[in-house]
């Protein structure tokens, strides 16, 4: 069998917001995603890879941006993002 534990993607599907609120990112299981900053709805768009643990983005306009999981916690170029939980 290829790959290994370390290069199976980390589940990243789900909300993922800045300890002030300010950003939210919305991970699609379709591989897009929807950013929203402050009271702008869909600021940024685009689709996602993960690899392992590592996420690549490239924004509907074409830029390019990374981020890593590590720890349960989303670093997206300069933002920390937390998993946003759901209330059950």
């Amino acid at each position: 069998m290829a790959g290994s534990v370390e290069s199976d993607p980390v589940d990243v599907v789900g909300t993922w917001v800045t300890a002030d609120g300010h950003i939210r990112q919305e991970l699609l299981p379709d591989g897009r995603y929807d950013e929203a900053r402050g009271e702008r709805r869909s600021a940024y768009t685009g689709r996602y890879t993960v690899t392992g643990s590592h996420l690549d983005y490239v924004d509907d306009t074409g830029f390019t941006a990374t981020g890593d999981i590590r720890d349960g916690v989303l670093y997206h170029e300069h933002l920390v993002l937390y998993r946003e939980q759901t209330s059950s």
